[in-house]
């Protein structure tokens, strides 16, 4: 029988949340995807909320921040924020567990403080740098959930006709439009268009 070490039982973890969701992730089912004892977990992994703080670090690597050493902190934000949307969409699964988890992985602070760090550079002032970046994660959490859902979530044939204006809203011809790829767009556009006001309000130029 071959070892097993963290590295593996992180990713068969993750392998787990994605095909099942979270709650489907217990040391007793990860034992049993890697066929040992739960017992033997432990000298890995201390915990079940130890293995999903570990998942996390893994799906952080992935968040691009180079940016903010880059570009202003406006377009930094959003290269930022569509890095993340293409990590999460592709682990939607991971959304609840790690959205209601507080967060002990280390590196995830790591990417916090490069985006707070560029945010207070710029200008924000330090109070509101974190509900800064806490609203455009928010929109991005929420888009990833967005795009993953059924294509036929909203359809025109499961309208009634007597609701005309959503009815004629999602017209076929609008399909590209009305997507949820669109509305992040639009979201993320929208959001940003206010932050850059609301950054030159707290600070005006001289």
């Amino acid at each position: 029988m071959s070892t097993v070490n963290r590295e593996q039982l992180v990713r068969v973890a993750l392998e787990i949340v994605d095909e099942q969701g979270s709650d489907a992730l217990t040391m007793r089912t990860l034992a049993g995807r890697v066929h040992r004892q739960v017992s033997s977990l432990y000298n890995h992994v201390g915990s079940r909320d130890e293995l999903i703080e570990l998942i996390r670090a893994r799906i952080v690597s992935e968040i691009d921040t180079s940016a903010f050493a880059e570009h202003r902190w406006d377009v930094a934000l959003e290269d930022w924020a569509r890095s993340y949307l293409r990590v999460f969409a592709a682990h939607p699964n991971l959304i609840r567990v790690l959205a209601t988890t507080p967060i002990r992985d280390v590196s995830t602070f790591e990417i916090y403080d490069v985006v707070i760090g560029a945010l207070i550079d710029a200008g924000w002032p330090l109070q509101d740098a974190v509900a800064v970046m806490r609203t455009v994660e928010a929109h991005v959490l929420g888009s990833a959930l967005d795009i993953v859902a059924p294509g036929d979530m909203l359809d025109q044939a499961s309208v009634p006709a007597e609701l005309e204006m959503v009815h004629a809203a999602l017209a076929p011809e609008y399909e590209e439009t009305t997507s949820a790829a669109a509305a992040f767009e639009i979201g993320i556009a929208a959001l940003l268009d206010g932050l850059r006001a609301r950054r030159a309000a707290a600070v005006p130029t001289t």
